[in-house]
């Protein structure tokens, strides 16, 4: 694939990443109680459980933010290792699901699939910057050596 293309399409995939997580931030700071069921926990949780569903939502808000930062200011190498690092949020909340019991469908099929998602985004990112850099660095081509005259 062409660095051209590879750069089109990993802008594309993080596009999408980065407009699927302020979705999921927005909705759980505006709608908290209509997000849970989806997530895949088994029970709301007991008392005033809105709160922490609004903190999710900052979290997942803060995230687009960064990502949608690093992609405007066009920091490639930084949103392909955020990329990577964003990926955690997904695999700490599928391991959340399967300890409390929940949906293994969510935990895996949600929570297991976004991650890798995001993981594979930020690894083809990076992939991106390290061929952009080895073919800027690459010298070009010495010009051959002056033939030498025997005299």
């Amino acid at each position: 694939m062409s660095q051209s293309k590879l750069k089109k399409l990993n802008t594309v995939l993080t596009v999408v990443i980065t407009l699927f997580v302020f979705y999921l931030g927005l909705s759980f700071i505006l709608f908290p109680a209509s997000q849970t069921p989806g997530v895949g926990l088994p029970t709301w949780p007991s008392g005033d459980g809105g709160g922490f569903l609004v903190m999710k939502g900052i979290r997942e808000f803060s995230m687009g933010l960064v990502l949608g930062a690093l992609l405007l200011t066009g920091h490639r190498r930084a949103l392909g290792l955020a990329l990577l690092m964003e990926a955690v949020a997904p695999f700490g909340d599928m391991i959340n699901v399967l300890a409390h019991h929940g949906s293994l469908a969510a935990a895996f099929g949600i929570h297991g699939l976004t991650s890798a998602f995001i993981a594979v985004t930020g690894a083809l990112v990076l992939r991106e910057t390290g061929r952009a850099t080895r073919e800027a660095g690459a010298p070009a081509a010495a010009p051959p050596p002056p033939a030498k005259v025997k005299s």
